[in-house]
């Protein structure tokens, strides 16, 4: 097995799969916020022969350039393709950004579905936004999976430590946000929160081009990215996880805060995406364009909000028999197997 991916992060070691990392240029994140690694004419040659040794190709999201080049490279040399597709539509604030990510699924994403020998969705919510294409075969809806030894519940003293650890106040409400610091993310919203309620303490894990630190508000606690195990000990320090963000389909960290048995506040998309979890899943109409008033509602679900003694458990029992990352790789296994021992003539774009 090959994995092919940018080079801007580091480059993952793995003893059973070979990595290709692609030099790549990314001007795009800093206009729209959006990661669009664009690959030079040495990572296209690369990724070609890296399609060319394969016996399938699987990709993840097709607004990419690497995306739309393995999939006309897989389309030339005659392999299989599974598409994997993670989100839709974004509702960026400008109408301009809109109006382009509008025309790029419709341009780019639907015909990529269209061709590409099986689709696959992680959420409902981003199966719907494509429903009406004629796909070769059904698509198939298929979780994310999540890491349970190490996202699971955990006890009132561990919550206690883990504040203790990130330099957090030892009582009163946390509310955490891990995501890039990017508009869609909705940090706009978040600032608005933020300053409202100064009594509400808020952990934001990640990076990106916007910096929350240039608010200079007391309740906002800048953490940086974390590995694994920190953002589950942050996951079992707080009420919330909260995403404010549009042009999601099933974000992992969603489902690593449901394994944590820790109740969630995102957009309605995403809290729709699984059918089965809307219980824990508090769900607010997400308008960039209005943030405070966004905020108002997201502060309205922090206060209505009433916990069970039984609720952790239940999402965590939830997110352990749903949620698999084996059971994901298996299905995509199985279906790349099919495809590949078949020999089905692969038709050009």
């Amino acid at each position: 097995m090959e994995w092919a991916a940018s080079s801007a992060d580091p480059t993952p070691v793995d003893t059973v799969i070979s990595m290709l990392p692609i030099n790549c240029a990314n001007p795009t994140e800093r206009l729209t916020g959006l990661p669009m690694p664009i690959p030079g004419p040495r990572g296209l040659a690369a990724l070609a022969r890296a399609v060319g040794r394969a016996d399938a190709v699987i990709i993840h999201d097709a607004l990419y350039v690497t995306s739309i080049a393995a999939l006309v490279l897989a389309r030339m040399k005659r392999k299989p393709v599974i598409l994997i597709q993670h989100i839709a539509g974004i509702e960026f604030s400008s109408p301009v950004l809109r109006l382009i990510m509008g025309l790029a699924n419709h341009l780019i994403t639907r015909p990529m579905l269209r061709n590409a020998d099986q689709a696959v969705f992680i959420s409902a919510t981003v199966r719907s936004a494509f429903a009406g294409i004629q796909y070769r075969v059904p698509p198939q809806l298929i979780f994310n999976g999540v890491d349970t030894t190490n996202f699971k519940p955990d006890g009132l003293m561990s919550a206690c430590v883990a504040r203790e650890h990130f330099g957090l106040p030892p009582w009163g409400k946390l509310i955490t946000f891990v995501g890039r610091f990017v508009e869609k993310k909705g940090l706009a919203v978040l600032h608005a929160l933020c300053s409202e309620h100064p009594d509400i303490s808020f952990a934001l894990a990640g990076a990106g081009p916007l910096n929350p630190a240039a608010w200079a508000l007391p309740n906002v606690h800048l953490l940086g990215t974390l590995s694994p195990q920190d953002l589950a000990k942050l996951y079992r320090a707080s009420d919330f996880l909260l995403l404010p963000s549009v042009g999601e389909g099933y974000p992992l960290v969603i489902q690593e805060a449901l394994a944590c048995g820790l109740p969630v506040i995102c957009g309605d998309e995403s809290a729709r995406a699984d059918p089965a979890a809307t219980r824990w899943l508090h769900g607010v109409e997400i308008d960039l364009t209005e943030p405070e008033a966004t905020a108002r509602a997201v502060a309205a679900q922090i206060q209505g909000y009433e916990p069970r003694p039984e609720t952790k458990d239940e999402m965590a029992q939830y997110a352990a028999s749903t949620y698999s990352w084996s059971a994901m790789a298996q299905t995509i296994a199985v279906l790349a197997s099919a495809f590949s021992e078949s020999r089905q003539p692969c038709t050009p774009l």
